[in-house]
């Protein structure tokens, strides 16, 4: 292995000297080269599956990642959270965004459909186009077929609801559509699922080719994210000291996405609006479920979220499950409260105990408290976002690491559990933005013990700003393995 990208972020003598150290600890080594590279990987690359309603999305979605996870309902106006989903295939790694699921629509189905595709193939770096063989081509077809061009995505056409070779000839009519070979496939048997996986993998790029602002990667990517009405707009108008966002009040309408370049603190940012959704009580779940499918798409083209939180409500499960998607996606935090000049005393006091309690998960992402309207503090979120980057690019050499992890483990040792006490044996930062850890144990590391090691490696190395993902592999028996290659 002599291509640095095979180890993450280590370089060649420091992955020499860590092989060499699990191979004395007895460790398989094809498990700790697994669980670097594993560890290692930057950014996934992002594959959209679009079509129109009831062609099976979903199913074929939770084929592609393994488990039944997304929606399968037929009954319309289903809202889900969670539109990303992390799958694996021929040992490569991505990520699936899910379209299906939401059909009622008051605008019509052609552009319900031409606005959750467009939402989805923004983020993408690759499409998967499902069409019903057994129906054929239809008009919304062609209108997503149209959006696809304009797109200039990489596409995989599925001729989905194949289940036999009757219907090989129905997905041969698909070429009509001018999108190349329509692989036939039955999502729900999983027939021919396999070599349309094999022609996605081809279409994917190794990585996602978004270079994150070092080298030749321009400007750094901001994603305003937050639940509808909370004043993304009104921030993004601001920072640019222009109207440069109209905020159109029904859900769903197809615009072009504003990705917008504004100088901020002498440099030059590029923001990713996903403003534009407002709640009317008949289009309620669609809203949702748009806004959160509009919010992965940009979370997916960021590097850092800033997450706007209106202080004058409490504090809402929506908040937090937009928080949970920026974590989960691994990008730099900051939280910006916004209409702090409308608070009195008594709802400040009530906010401040609301965000002890209600905002741990992210206890360690940079705060701001501005007004969007009248620019309060604005001045202090740019300071924010580098300091969040700064903590998501921060690497901690192995050698520092382990003499940290050594001193950690002496001073508090994990509890004992049924007679054996497991131990931190040694560990690497395989990867950064967001830092990746994977530490080597002798034993199960408990929950609460993970816990307190990632609250102890932001005391030390601080981290501000940044999720952190640590794994664990634990040796089978000591020694072992070892014996075992011998």
């Amino acid at each position: 292995m002599n291509d640095q990208q095979d180890h993450g972020a280590l370089g060649d003598a420091e992955y020499a000297e860590f092989m060499e150290l699990a191979a004395e600890e007895g460790f398989d080594i094809e498990d700790v080269e697994g669980a670097i590279q594993e560890a290692g990987h930057g950014p996934l690359p992002v594959l959209a599956v679009v079509g129109r309603p009831n062609v099976g999305k979903s199913t074929l979605v939770n084929r592609i990642i393994g488990r039944r996870e997304a929606v399968v309902e037929d009954k319309p106006g289903v809202t889900r959270d969670r539109v990303t989903y992390e799958a694996e295939w021929a040992g490569r790694r991505f990520k699936v965004v899910d379209t299906g699921g939401w059909e009622q629509d008051v605008l019509g189905i052609d552009a319900s459909v031409a606005a959750q595709a467009e939402y989805a193939i923004e983020s993408a770096d690759a499409v998967v186009f499902v069409v019903d063989a057994k129906v054929g081509a239809t008009d919304t077809d062609e209108a997503v077929v149209r959006l696809l061009r304009k797109a200039g995505k990489p596409v995989v056409l599925c001729a989905n609801k194949v289940d036999g070779q009757s219907g090989e000839s129905d997905a041969a009519s698909l070429w009509s559509l001018g999108l190349g070979y329509p692989h036939p496939v039955s999502s729900l048997h999983g027939r021919g699922t396999g070599d349309m996986l094999d022609a996605v993998l081809e279409a994917l790029p190794e990585a996602p080719e978004q270079t994150f602002g070092t080298a030749v990667g321009g400007p750094r990517r901001i994603a305003l994210i937050g639940r509808p009405n909370v004043g993304k707009s009104s921030l993004l108008n601001k920072v640019a000291k222009e109207d440069r966002v109209v905020v159109n009040e029904m859900a769903g309408t197809t615009r072009d996405p504003v990705d917008e370049l504004i100088q901020l603190g002498g440099i030059t940012w590029k923001f990713i609006d996903t403003a534009g959704i407002r709640k009317k009580v008949h289009l309620q779940q669609g809203a949702d479920y748009y806004a959160s499918l509009r919010t992965a798409a940009a979370v997916e083209k960021a590097e850092v979220a800033v997450i706007l939180i209106d202080t004058t409500e409490t504090i809402s499960v929506q908040d937090q499950r937009i928080i949970t998607m920026a974590v989960e996606a691994g990008r730099a935090i900051v939280i910006a409260y916004n209409k702090w000049d409308n608070l009195d005393e008594e709802r400040r006091y009530y906010l401040e105990r609301e965000i002890e309690t209600e905002m741990q998960q992210v206890a360690w992402a940079p705060r701001v408290n501005v007004s969007a309207l009248t620019g309060r503090h604005m001045e202090k979120l740019v300071p924010a976002i580098e300091t969040a980057l700064a903590g998501w690019e921060t690497r901690v050499p192995t050698g520092r690491l382990n003499a940290f992890l050594g001193e950690v483990v002496a001073a508090h040792p994990h509890p004992i559990r049924g007679g054996k006490q497991p131990r931190i044996l040694f560990g690497t930062q395989a990867g950064s933005k967001p830092p990746r850890f994977v530490l080597f144990a002798s034993g199960f590391l408990e929950h609460g013990y993970r816990r307190f090691i990632e609250r102890r490696l932001r005391e030390e190395f601080g981290f501000e700003g940044t999720p952190i993902h640590i794994s664990v592999r634990v040796r089978e028996k000591r020694g072992a393995q070892h014996k075992r290659k011998m």
